[in-house]
């Protein structure tokens, strides 16, 4: 019990820890996995994939509903949610739409 506790903890530090600065976090499951977007473009900010087996509390907090979901956060704060929806799959312009938030908050930095 001790164990399982251990782990939950972890993981939900590091989800915490993911959230800070600008980060991507996509929420998947395997059945879904084909319809994963590669995060890749966004090296430079803090990203994750998390699986619905795995991380099952985290998904009950953020609210996730529809697989996949990629959430935005700045600091901690949701900026924007795009889902899967009824099609379990995400629209062709996630990657644009999460690229023009993310110009939109570096460009309120300065």
């Amino acid at each position: 019990m001790k164990f399982i506790i251990f782990i939950f903890l972890i993981t939900f530090v590091s989800f915490t820890q993911v959230k800070d600065d600008i980060s991507i976090v996509q929420f998947s499951a395997e059945f879904v996995k084909t319809k994963e977007i590669s995060l890749t473009h966004f090296k430079d900010y803090n990203t994750q994939t998390l699986y619905l087996t795995k991380n099952q509390e985290i998904f009950k907090k953020e609210k996730i509903k529809s697989l996949p979901t990629i959430i935005l956060y700045n600091d901690g704060k949701e900026v924007i949610k795009i889902d899967g929806g009824i099609r379990l799959a995400l629209p062709e312009d996630t990657i644009k739409r999460i690229q023009k938030h993310i110009d939109s908050i570096l460009e309120s930095r300065f």
